[in-house]
């Protein structure tokens, strides 16, 4: 009898849906998560003073309230990113921090009572070997692709552009610093920060090899150390993860000076599309794909940093999707940014179970030809997306010391899995798919309330409403959290 009615049961909720179980054994802990949610800011005109959707976007900033936010101004935009842009004479220096300053004063602002990772990552030009003096647009807001040149340093002691940083960190740090010809240049600004990142993206910046990113960060680290002593500095932050040489040769002790500590790490992730005309249906299967080629590799990375560095910790401070080159414009669709959020829950997830430190979703700000299809905030009307409200979902719920307890669902189409956290037990929910999806919970997840980012919310924040059962359909690419009444 009981059995009969099992299958009366299963055969009315599968005449409608596909319905999944998800079971979680609240009393078996798998692990504790370590891993903070978080995203990056990259420097671009559409953040700066004036621009349309500036105090939109610092808004959300402010309001997202998250740890690690990483500020990165970039080569792209020199006179945005770049202090010193000329090399000094016996008679005047060029330090001109006008543009810099802009942004960065309302990144600190914003992000107030949160640590924060800085990373003025471009380096002056002519501090590098080039054919030819390197041009800069005049215009601050122009786009500069080829300011990067060079693959070797000018001054290989590295006393040139490990001066540049410290002066550049005594700025924000100090009030100010003195120059090459001795003259001190006010700033007034005294902040705090906690960490600082060594260099973006070198292995495709000027083509930077492991040995000689060593020795500039080593040099970098040294005099920076010396304007604040409390500062802690992360290395590597490589594009490719393909060639494992960055993380054998950096985290191995004996291949930096003496009194290096090697405190922090970072690198990245982007999905892409396969071919240039796939369209969302291929996304989602693509994105999770790449995605879980990617989390292979950060346990890779993983087991070389426990062996030759196991008190150093791993951020992977941009996780995100590049549908095109910038250069190249088109439109989005709409349920694009849900499926990109979904991706970026994914990955957070894993990361967690894995065990690293923080997980920061790229970029806040894109826009036509500035990576658009990266952006977590429409460029239009100043709204955060689906992409934002996923993370911002995820960075109110999860955290570092929540318990990871076992869960199963046997459909690898949904992301499941149970936590205990300061709040109460909790179930994260990704459908990976553009279908939706129906899933049976547990028994005690009736009458709890459930909080929903998917392809209805879009770029409002997420939806919260009641079970009325313990059957939850999952739209397109949604992130849902059900919270379970203790």
């Amino acid at each position: 009898m009981i059995c009969a009615i099992a299958l009366l049961f299963n055969l009315k909720l599968s005449a409608q849906d596909k319905v999944n179980a998800v079971t979680v054994n609240w009393e078996k802990t798998i692990s504790i998560s370590k891993t903070t949610p978080t995203l990056q800011l990259v420097e671009n005109p559409m953040v700066r003073p004036g621009s349309s959707i500036h105090e939109a976007t610092f808004k959300a900033l402010k309001e997202l309230g998250a740890d690690y936010v990483r500020y990165v101004p970039w080569f792209p935009y020199p006179k945005m990113a770049v202090a010193e842009l000329d090399p000094p004479t016996k008679d005047k220096t060029s330090w001109n921090f006008t543009y810099l300053d802009s942004t960065m004063k309302a990144f600190m602002k914003a992000t107030e009572g949160h640590s924060v990772v800085i990373n003025f990552s471009t380096t002056p030009a002519w501090m590098w070997k080039t054919d030819s003096v390197v041009k800069y647009p005049a215009d601050p807001y122009k786009t500069c692709w080829n300011y990067n040149q060079g693959t070797q340093l000018r001054d290989t002691t590295m006393k040139e552009v490990s001066a540049y940083f410290a002066r550049l960190l005594s700025w924000y740090v100090k009030g100010g610093f003195t120059d090459e010809l001795g003259k001190f240049h006010k700033s007034g600004h005294y902040y705090k920060i906690p960490y600082w990142e060594v260099l973006n993206e070198p292995d495709l910046e000027h083509n930077i090899s492991p040995q000689l990113y060593t020795k500039m960060y080593d040099a970098i680290v040294t005099e920076m150390k010396k304007v604040s002593p409390s500062t802690k500095f992360i290395g590597i932050s490589v594009a490719n993860i393909r060639n494992p040489e960055y993380f054998e040769y950096f985290l191995n002790q004996k291949n930096h000076k003496p009194g290096i500590t090697l405190e922090g790490i970072s690198y990245h992730h982007y999905s892409q599309p396969s071919w240039p005309e796939q369209t969302l249906e291929g996304y989602q299967y693509t994105f999770f794909e790449k995605a879980d080629g990617f989390l292979e590799k950060v346990r890779y990375i993983e087991n070389i940093r426990k062996r030759l560095a196991p008190h150093t910790f791993t951020m992977i401070n941009e996780i995100g999707v590049i549908l095109r080159s910038p250069e190249v414009s088109g439109p989005i669709a709409d349920n694009y940014w849900n499926l990109a959020g979904a991706m970026y829950a994914h990955i957070f997830l894993e990361l967690t179970k894995i065990g690293i430190d923080a997980a920061g979703e790229s970029q806040l700000v894109g826009y036509p030809t500035q990576f658009p299809d990266v952006s977590m905030m429409n460029w239009e009307n100043g709204k955060p997306n689906a992409r934002f409200w996923a993370l911002k979902l995820l960075k109110d719920n999860f955290g570092p010391g929540d318990y990871l307890v076992s869960t199963d669902l046997k459909n690898p189409e949904v992301g499941a899995q149970g936590f205990k956290t300061k709040g109460g037990r909790k179930i994260l929910l990704i459908n990976k798919r553009i279908e939706e999806i129906s899933i049976q919970l547990p028994a005690d997840a009736k009458d709890a309330q459930v909080s929903f980012v998917d392809i209805i919310t879009r770029e409002n924040p997420p939806s919260e409403v009641p079970l009325t059962s313990n059957i939850i359909k999952l739209k397109p690419f949604s992130v849902a959290v059900i919270k379970l009444k203790n």
